[in-house]
């Protein structure tokens, strides 16, 4: 079985390395070289993640999403968000169609 908590637990991991040292906490390395590392590194697992697509191979497509979507995590923290504000927008989007939710950002 799944552990649906792993989102908020890994959140609540996030937002304390913080205040970690970034010689002993890689996250903490990330938020101390500043906002761009962090973008930086989302682009560069984002690529990843579409290489392994092309490759087809499906456990490298998991493991390069886990890694992207981990460091999308890390940029949520960043601005003092949380995976439940993300949960919360895909919630509220939930049974509107993709062209309507797109055209209401439009206004």
């Amino acid at each position: 079985m799944i552990d649906t908590n792993i989102l908020r637990r890994l959140g609540e991991t996030l937002a304390a390395r913080r205040q970690a040292d970034p010689a002993t906490s890689y996250v903490a390395g990330l938020y101390h070289k500043g906002h761009d590392a962090i973008l930086s590194k989302i682009a560069e697992e984002a690529a990843e993640t579409l290489l392994a697509s092309k490759d087809g191979d499906k456990l490298h497509i998991v493991r390069e999403t886990a890694d992207l979507w981990f460091h999308c995590m890390v940029l949520l923290a960043w601005h003092g968000l949380t995976p439940e504000d993300v949960l919360a927008e895909l919630k509220r989007r939930e049974g509107i169609s993709g062209i309507d939710e797109r055209a209401s950002r439009a206004q």
